[in-house]
């Protein structure tokens, strides 16, 4: 049975809802490992503590997020591309304040033994950031 597009978005929207929640549990459980990102930190190869060591700790944590413009494109039946755009609010870790970024985003699923699994995530800056 072929899986259907809105299963995929629900999945990234659990992912970046995991993100907001501060949930790394959740989040390795959605990821294959290892997984790739690149972002305007570069690109990076990382596995399950690897995650968990970036979302605990690192210096800024997403306070919301809007996702549009989704498109899935299934190349085969075991691989899911999303593209997307995302309205995000991100803050230092442990203070107020932020900024809101227009990104364009990517993620790579694909389906494993376990179920679907992110292997990869791109994201892009669209304009400028704008402080709140």
């Amino acid at each position: 049975m072929r899986t259907s597009s809105k299963t995929l978005i629900d999945l990234e929207t659990k992912f970046w809802q995991s993100i907001v929640d501060q949930d790394p549990d959740t989040a390795t459980s959605m990821l294959a490992e290892p997984a790739l990102m690149v972002s305007s930190h570069g690109a990076m190869k990382f596995d399950h503590d690897g995650y968990r060591k970036m979302a605990e700790q690192g210096d800024s944590v997403l306070k919301s997020f809007e996702l549009s413009d989704v498109e899935v494109v299934f190349p085969n039946d075991s691989t899911a591309i999303l593209t997307y755009e995302v309205k995000q609010s991100m803050a230092d870790r442990g203070k107020s304040g932020g900024v809101t970024q227009q990104m364009a985003d990517s993620s790579t699923w694909i389906l494993t033994d376990d179920g679907w699994r992110c292997v990869m995530h791109t994201e892009t800056p669209v304009g400028g950031a704008k402080k709140h």
